[in-house]
């Protein structure tokens, strides 16, 4: 243990529990308990002491500094699933539905409404350095509207858009015509709904949005529901990625495993509905 002690919210994160970010708003909202007494924000941990987070009772057998290992999986999430490790929304979460047997958690926020690429870890620490807005970090969707897609649509997309409800102007982007009522759209930020308040702007209703790329990370043809290990070459690709925009000089890479081909489809689903897909 180092003589200084550990923060809190990086035990939380190391332990798999949660990103440092959602381990300071359990903190603050008194849902984290250190001894008995409710934690504050920026408090050091020794080992020895008991931590309990949304009722549960973590081990501590282990010096606050040790971590589990590493884990990082590419998930195909389906529509209904929410991203959150919580139970508060009535719909199942993506951390019961996948039932991994270790704790982890989604990097990020998939709308409750889309599908898609989902990465789910227990690495705390790198996944702080994916969140950061202004990292730039390709994200590419595939997206269904109710309405043709027109050129016109299609250029003042990718100019940039300003979403009155967030009194704000969407970057430049990427975008191209896929189908008659669809569409390919590659983002570097990540504002609420993002998409669909574009879409709104000029008319367009999404009847389906399914994330399909984060960076380097592709969704290829996992099926839906199902998930897999990411490979030793997607980490470091991933993790070189970061170094190069300067989100981190941490050697994440040398720790995770290779590839095992495991892939798991949970339910067997199937994309069935009535939207238009052409």
């Amino acid at each position: 243990m180092a003589e200084e002690g550990i923060r809190l919210n990086k035990y939380l994160a190391d332990q798999g529990i949660c990103s440092r970010r959602e381990a300071d708003r359990l903190i603050a909202s008194g849902k984290v308990l250190v001894d008995g007494k409710t934690a504050e924000i920026g408090q050091k941990l020794w080992p020895g002491q008991t931590v309990i987070c949304q009722g549960e009772k973590l081990s501590v057998s282990k010096e606050p500094g040790s971590r589990p290992a590493p884990v990082w999986l590419i998930v195909n999430k389906p529509r209904g699933i929410v991203c959150t490790t919580s139970h508060k929304d009535r719909a199942e979460n993506i951390v019961d539905f996948l039932h991994y047997p270790a704790r982890i958690y989604p990097v990020g926020r998939l709308d409750k409404d889309s599908e898609g690429l989902l990465l789910m870890t227990n690495e705390g620490d790198l996944v702080n350095k994916l969140m950061r807005s202004g990292n730039a970090h390709e994200k590419e969707y595939a997206v269904w509207v109710d309405r043709p897609v027109t050129d016109e649509f299609l250029q003042k997309m990718a100019a940039g858009v300003w979403i009155e409800e967030l009194e704000q102007k969407t970057r430049p982007c990427q975008v191209r015509k896929t189908g008659k009522y669809s569409f390919a759209i590659v983002l570097t930020q990540g504002l609420n709904r993002q998409i669909r308040r574009m879409c709104q702007v000029f008319d367009f209703q999404v009847v389906r949005l399914k994330r399909v790329r984060i960076m380097n990370i592709e969704l290829g043809d996992l099926k839906t529901g199902g998930w897999r290990e990411m490979s030793k070459e997607e980490y470091r690709e991933m993790v070189r990625i970061l170094e190069e925009k300067g989100s981190t000089n941490l050697p994440y890479a040398s720790r995770i495993k290779p590839e095992s081909g495991k892939q798991e489809v949970k339910h067997g689903e199937k994309n069935s509905s009535n939207e238009r897909t052409d």
